[in-house]
Formats: C-alpha cells, structure tokens, sequence
C-alpha cells in the first residue's frame, strides 16, 4: 500500500479530513522508526505532538466529566478519568478501527512485535489526537476524541473498570504449579525526565518469559505480565 493511501485510509477511520496530511503520518511516527532513517537529519518523529495530545485528552475528559448529568466529586473524577485515559483503554480504542496497523516502525520494534504494544498505541493515540487539534481546532479534536473513547467513556460511567491487574492473574496461575519466584527488573529507562519510557523484563524461577513498556515501571510491569500471559494462553 502506498504512503498516501494508507494514510487516506486511516483519516477516513478518524472520520476527519486533515489540511495538512504530514501532521497524520507524524503522529504515526514512532522515534525507532525516524532513526532508521539517516537522510531525515531532523529525526521527526511523535514524542512532542504526542505530549501536546496528553494535555487535550486531559482536557477533553475533565470538561466531558464536569458536564456530566451525574455530578461526580472531585475524587471520583479524579478517579473516573485515570480510567479513561489509561494506556489500555487508549490501545483498545486504536484497536478498533485497527489504527495499529498505520503506526510507522523500526524494524527493531517491528519484530518485537511493537505494532501490538499497548503503550506504542496509545502514545499514537495522543499524538494523532494533538495532530487534530493543531490542524482542526479544539471543538473537532473533542468531538473525535469522545467518538473514539465512546466504549471505554460508557464502561466507566456505568462504573465498570478497564484496568486489569495482569500481576495478579498471572501470579495466581504460576502459583497452581507450587512455590514460584517472580521478578520484575527494570532494564531500561529512557527519554526526558517529564516523559520518561521504562522497559521492564519479567522472571519466573530467574527464566525471563515477559518485557514490557510504559510511561512508569508500574505499567511496563503491568504489560510485561500481560505479555507473558498471553504467551502462557
């Protein structure tokens, strides 16, 4: 498929019509994509847009929560939107128009399987997200935005939770077989200290069977055991 196409593609998943179509393919744009790529001097890739995106999704859910028939207290709110802006929930959104398969990657992350990491979605989610705001304006980028959360938005206001514990599913399958020793080792931590990105492997009886990724070692921990959950099934 070729550049333009996927791109047009994807917009027509938005439902929106960029003016500028190079803000979508930066959103897409993933850092080990843009360093392969030695003639781009400039090394473009989603990381700023992405924390512009950040912001307008806080926005977008405050405001949504604040309005909302039910007045919620400041501590459900609070609450309320940890659980709609959080990675999974973020990542299933994008997974359902499947816009995972548009992200630009290296060939690194392309065979560690990136394309299905949870926290290189919903980084593309905020970044896509900021690029609708710069091209369209705020009123365009809310509306998409709560179009694209409507599942998780219903899920949360009818109470029910998006996060699960991976840890403690995982551990209490491990534990059916006897005493088992699980560890999760920070192996990595990269980027600027206000946007900071942890990879953390997970051991089981010292054999390494799950790595994850996230914005904090609580989550890369979290996708790590979600990973070698889904190795185990």
């Amino acid at each position: 498929m070729k550049e333009q196409e996927k791109l047009l593609r994807l917009q027509s998943k938005l439902k929106y019509i960029f003016n500028d179509l190079s803000l979508l393919k930066l959103a897409l744009t993933h850092k080990s994509y843009a360093y392969e790529k030695v003639d781009n001097n400039q090394k473009e890739y989603n990381e700023r847009i992405e924390f512009l995106g950040d912001a307008i999704l806080e926005h977008i859910i405050s405001d949504m929560l604040y309005n909302n028939s039910i007045n919620f207290s400041e501590g459900e709110m609070t609450k309320k939107r940890a659980a709609i802006v959080c990675e999974a929930s973020l990542s299933q959104a994008m997974k359902r128009i499947n816009a995972q398969e548009y992200i630009y990657l290296g060939k690194c992350e392309q065979t560690t399987n990136g394309r299905m990491k949870d926290a290189i979605i919903a980084d593309a989610f905020e970044a896509i997200l900021g690029a609708i705001y710069i091209d369209g304006g705020y009123d365009i980028a809310r509306d998409i935005c709560l179009e694209l959360l409507d599942v998780e938005i219903k899920t949360v206001l009818a109470g029910g939770n998006l996060n699960v514990d991976y840890k403690t599913k995982l551990q209490e399958i491990l534990q059916k077989h006897g005493s088992v020793k699980i560890k999760y080792v920070t192996v990595n931590e990269e980027g600027p200290e206000h946007n900071k990105t942890f990879t953390v492997e997970l051991l089981y009886n010292d054999k390494k069977i799950g790595q994850g990724i996230g914005k904090n070692k609580k989550q890369a921990e979290q996708n790590a055991a979600k990973q070698a959950l889904e190795n185990y099934e």
